[in-house]
């Protein structure tokens, strides 16, 4: 069983939700990452996805597309990311990485070579927003020989009979993006993401997490009645934003924002116990 496999079968086991977390790696510097990961964890965060910085990012808005361009101009390539979830590895064997991002930098290392070198880091799944699953034979394979699992995004005009396709070849959880637009947009319609969550769990056994959108405690907890994770980015991206050149100030706004979210996805369990 998989890491990820893993943790969500231990969250369900507790009758509790997934907090899946994202910071972008060398965000705002390369040795801030690992700090920032370990506090993630700390304040009860269950997955984090570490984004690989790319200078297109183009499902995302203007504080994830920033954090790359900090990322950049700091030299965080994708080798990079991979050291910083080695030396993560080094303390923690049992928080799931996932790496998330864009194919460009998975394909100039070449598909069995970043299968190979991921797997060896640490690292549990991959999330490329810009490969369709129609066309990703090739580096699912390579994931595959390496036990790394493969997540796709679902977004709200997706068709069933696609949905269907998109799930037969992901692994570990499947991601809906809870509204149109790129990451931090819009606001919620937590009736409208249960109706397509519906949908999605007729078409997998796989935990289906939600994302896009989520800004704070009470978000999460809305969207943890009716999905198995919620999956949360710009709201702890803009926290490290906010403090960067200050790397005590990060982890502390990153613990605060993140301690937020784990509470406001546990209180729908506590307020309906019997």
């Amino acid at each position: 069983m998989s890491r990820i496999a893993h943790r969500f079968e231990q969250r369900r086991a507790e009758q509790r939700k997934t907090l899946v977390t994202y910071i972008t790696g060398g965000d705002p510097h390369p040795g801030a990452t690992v700090p920032v990961m370990k506090t993630l964890v700390a304040a009860g965060a269950d997955i984090i996805e570490v984004g690989m910085p790319f200078s297109d990012p183009m499902a995302d808005g203007p504080v994830i597309q920033s954090a790359c361009d900090r990322a950049l101009e700091n030299g965080t390539g994708l080798a990079g990311v991979l050291e910083m979830v080695r030396e993560f590895r080094r303390e923690d064997q049992d928080t799931p990485v996932v790496l998330m991002g864009y194919l460009n930098p998975i394909e100039q290392i070449g598909y069995q070579a970043f299968a190979r070198e991921a797997a060896a880091a640490g690292v549990d799944g991959v999330l490329t927003v810009d490969l369709p699953p129609e066309e990703g034979n090739e580096l699912v394979a390579a994931l595959a020989e390496h036990d790394l699992d493969p997540i796709w995004l679902i977004a709200p005009t997706t068709r069933m009979e696609r949905i269907r396709a998109i799930c037969d070849h992901a692994r570990g959880f499947v991601y809906y993006v809870s509204l149109k637009g790129v990451t931090g947009a819009a606001t919620l319609d937590v009736d409208s993401v249960a109706d397509h969550v519906e949908s999605i769990r007729a078409a997998t056994q796989l935990p289906v997490g939600v994302g896009f959108g989520v800004r704070n405690g009470t978000d999460a907890g809305r969207l943890g009645q009716v999905a198995d994770a919620v999956v949360v980015g710009s709201a702890i991206v803009s926290r490290i934003a906010e403090h960067a050149g200050d790397d005590a100030a990060v982890c502390g706004a990153v613990e605060e924002i993140t301690r937020d979210l784990r509470e406001g996805l546990d209180r729908p369990a506590v307020e309906t116990s019997p």
